[in-house]
């Protein structure tokens, strides 16, 4: 090529990297089957990854790894208070680059959802809302209010400016296929009467004549006008039908799994019955399904809502909050994604015909005269079943759904997994090099200690008790209550100070000691405790740390539910019998800690002190200390075991509450989940009796290699000495396949012939790229028990199994072994054997 060629074509490449989002455009409808994008019907299957949750850093990775999965859509609400904490004054800076991650997810060839809402629900702090909303004169939140109206229309109109700037609607070339406004009001929309009614159509209204040229969805809104597509969401939505037969069937959120509240055990969701629900939606004529979440995250700061839900915001989700495959949920549902798509072009041909072969047995048959796909489906939950289909006989084991992308094979079974599973643990590296915790050194410590009451120059008296979210408008978590009383004559070692709070937490202190302390729960809000006091005779404070651990963020009117010591507050028991209502006398206000005031989250305060002394199980204490990162690049966490309560703080970047003093009950978990059966929230729960979180996300991202700080401040008292970073490490990798498993999935890029005629196989690969299978640590082929890291033999075993499986994985970075008896012999005749193993990657 001459220069003058070379010149051109550096031109074309110029030019088209400018200018391909104008050149680009795509048109996106809808009918009654699917979205429709450049006037092709599109069988799509998304995931929700809230980009504040996570880090700039981590977003190509955690994208790609969408992408890998199986995803065509990555789903995100956008965050009002975020974006504009103070009103008129706007912030897309770090975590809230909305357009970066937007750009992001572009850049890997998925689409985008958005979910403007603004409301957004999500467990975040106040559903998203701002809180100057709120003091707003006049205003009523989600209903036909022109206050609310106004100002949702406005950061409505702001984000789709926005988006439109940069080019980012499909309609301009970008990846936004979809818009979201409002979210899952008609779940409350009753408590508003006709006003709620006629909000939502003026919300409808509103949203389409942004014109950003992509259609709009109400997520949970049977009336949701036209042209905006109603939507589902839930643990299944096989039998939602959308409210027009114009409309397409689509799946807004399906729970992976379910948020964590302090004080409650961890739940799970298995991914059996997680693809039982997928492939049912679509068996069913649905056409859009997105996982929420795809990948959770980490509730930074104090953004969690609620109240009470955990820093951790992991959801069971396919990528876990560090950003790492959860295996097996992840490869079992990149599995089925494979299937769906193997059947999209039948999907997105015809309705199905779905007929019932017998009880509890469902087949819907997707046909015309070019291409055939079926799905059998076994809702019951007790035994496996046979299904007859088109001369063919099929097991279906109990809830589950067989794919047959050819209408005869079966592609994927959702309860028979055919992917890896992975162990993983938390190694405890040094915070100092050669100190695994700081126990060795409190020299490393320097501390403040908090005042306890009235010590700001802000402070303010009332008669009253005060709501506190309308007196702190949640600038800090805390507000003081303090009054100081003269009792004479009337001191009694049998005192109760009796307290009512509508919550979340408090901290009572007498004569500037410590009495008691008490918290709700993610259940029960509301405080209603007798504390035992010690007083003297004369003047006695009283000194009531109130605390809130998120606001709420769902329910009708949940802007007005409150927070803070409401009263009575009485003194019980005194000398004279009688009892001292404090709750209409003068109170003293204080918004916030001194140690807030003077910014101590950042470690640059001067008044730290570093005497070797350090106070330890001290209440309302500010910590400090420098620390190297932890050597290497898997994820990092703090393990905050020792401690009680409070926030931390890494280069003052705030990672969010910690409490692991806070234990979940000793009920309600179960060794393994029976995934058969209808999920609910509390039916697959781990981690009873044990911290609901002790173990604390830091993204990489955040740390230096050296001098890093570390500040928490901790209100109830515990030893900062104990603490711990820790390193996810993977351990085993594992996998079990039987000979009734499928073939596998990748056999059907080729000819169907050959899919009919292969066997299972069992594959593994390490989940690093530098990495190869360095030893076996179990093989078995015959009948095999127990799970990934507990495998043994069972009473029929292939005696070869080992050396088959060393010489074919030792030494690569994935192998592949056929389950069958033409590989390991016969070990025993007449019984269905499968093939478990165990291997290490280094």
């Amino acid at each position: 090529m001459d220069m003058r060629g070379t010149q051109i074509l550096f031109f074309l490449v110029w030019f088209l990297g400018i200018y391909a989002p104008t050149l680009f455009c795509a048109t996106v409808e809808y009918d009654h089957r699917a979205l429709v994008i450049d006037g092709k019907r599109r069988v799509l299957i998304s995931g929700s990854i809230h980009y504040p949750r996570s880090t700039p850093e981590m977003w190509p990775d955690l994208i790609q790894k969408s992408k890998d999965g199986g995803l065509d859509v990555i789903e995100t609400y956008v965050f009002w208070n975020l974006h504009e904490p103070v009103k008129g004054q706007y912030n897309f800076e770090g975590n809230n680059d909305l357009v970066k991650f937007v750009k992001t997810v572009a850049e890997a060839g998925l689409y985008v959802h958005l979910r403007i809402g603004p409301y957004a629900c999500a467990e975040w702090n106040y559903g998203g809302f701002p809180l100057w909303l709120h003091f707003i004169p006049g205003i009523q939140f989600r209903t036909d209010n022109e206050p609310f109206k106004a100002e949702m229309q406005r950061f409505t109109a702001k984000i789709v400016d926005l988006m439109k700037q940069e080019n980012l609607y499909a309609s301009q070339g970008g990846p936004i296929i979809l818009s979201q406004i409002e979210n899952e009001y008609g779940n409350i929309d009753v408590h508003y009467g006709a006003a709620g009614k006629s909000y939502i159509k003026w919300a409808a209204s509103m949203a389409t004549s942004l014109d950003t040229g992509v259609p709009w969805v109400m997520c949970q809104q049977a009336d949701a006008p036209d042209p905006v597509i109603n939507t589902c969401n839930g643990f299944y939505c096989d039998q939602f039908t959308p409210n027009s037969d114009k409309k397409p069937k689509m799946w807004t959120e399906n729970w992976s799994g379910w948020f964590l509240s302090f004080g409650d055990a961890v739940p799970y969701r298995p991914v059996e019955d997680l693809a039982f629900s997928v492939a049912r939606f679509y068996q069913r004529g649905g056409t859009f399904q997105n996982y929420y979440m795809y990948h959770g995250g980490t509730n930074f700061g104090r953004t969690s809502g609620g109240p009470f839900v955990a820093t951790s915001y992991d959801y069971d989700a396919p990528i876990d909050e560090y950003g790492s495959i959860r295996q097996p949920k992840w490869g079992h549902l990149k599995d089925l994604h494979k299937a769906i798509k193997l059947c999209e072009k039948a999907l997105i041909s015809t309705d199905p015909n779905i007929t019932s072969p017998g009880p509890n047995l469902e087949v819907a048959v997707y046909r015309t005269e070019s291409v055939c796909a079926a799905f059998l489906a076994n809702v019951g939950t007790g035994s496996d079943a046979t299904v007859k289909f088109e001369g063919n006989s099929y097991n279906l084991p109990a809830w589950s759904v067989s794919i047959l992308p050819d209408c005869k094979n079966v592609v994927l079974n959702t309860a028979k997994i055919s992917s890896a599973s992975m162990l993983s643990s938390f190694t405890t590296e040094s915070l100092k090099k050669d100190i695994g915790s700081l126990e060795a050194s409190t020299s490393r410590w320097s501390w403040i200690s908090e005042p306890v009451g009235i010590s700001k120059a802000d402070a303010f008296s009332k008669v009253g008790l005060h709501e506190q979210i309308n007196t702190t408008g949640d600038r800090s978590d805390y507000l003081w209550y303090s009054i100081s009383i003269d009792l004479k004559d009337e001191a009694s070692a049998q005192t109760v100070l009796h307290i009512e709070s509508l919550g979340h937490a408090l901290h009572a202190f007498i004569n500037g000691k410590l009495a008691g302390s008490h918290a709700g729960n993610g259940k029960k809000f509301k405080l209603n405790v007798d504390i035992p006091i010690t007083t003297v005779t004369g003047r006695n404070t009283i000194d009531l740390l109130s605390l809130t651990v998120g606001l709420q963020n769902y329910g009708e009117f949940f802007d007005t539910w409150g927070a803070g010591i409401t009263g009575p507050v009485i003194l019980k028991g005194l000398k004279s019998g009688q009892n001292l209502d404090l709750s209409f006398e003068k109170w003293t206000y204080q918004i916030g800690l001194k140690g807030e005031e003077l910014g101590p989250s950042s470690g640059s305060s001067g008044q730290w002190n570093p005497q070797s002394t350090l106070p330890k199980n001290q209440s309302l204490t500010w910590y400090k200390t420098n620390f190297d990162a932890p050597s290497g690049t898997n994820p990092v966490a703090i393990d905050f075991t020792g401690m009680g309560k409070g926030e931390a703080w890494v280069n003052g970047k705030s990672i969010g509450r910690y409490w692991p003093a806070y234990f979940s009950s000793n009920s309600g978990c179960t060794g393994s989940c029976n995934y058969r059966g209808a999920y609910s929230s509390s039916k697959c729960l781990k981690n009873c009796g044990k911290p609901s979180q002790s173990l604390y996300h830091v993204p990489r991202s955040w740390l230096k290699r050296s001098g890093n700080i570390l500040v928490l401040f901790e209100e109830k008292g515990g030893d900062p000495t104990q603490i711990s970073f820790a390193t996810k490490q993977i351990g085993s990798l594992c996998a079990h396949v039987s000979q009734s498993h499928p073939p596998s999935i990748d056999l059907w890029n080729s000819d169907t012939k050959s899919v009919s005629e292969a066997a299972p196989a069992l594959s593994l690969k390490c989940p690093e790229h530098n990495q190869v299978i360095s030893s076996i640590k179990f093989a078995s082929y015959g009948t095999p028990l127990g799970t990934c890291g507990n495998f043994y033999h069972g009473n029929c075993s292939s005696n070869n199994a080992m050396s088959i499986v060393q010489k074919a994985c030792i030494g690569t970075s994935s192998c592949s072994v056929e389950v069958s008896t033409d590989t390991f012999g016969e070990p025993c005749q007449g019984v269905q054997k499968s093939l478990a193993v165990e291997v290490m990657c280094t």
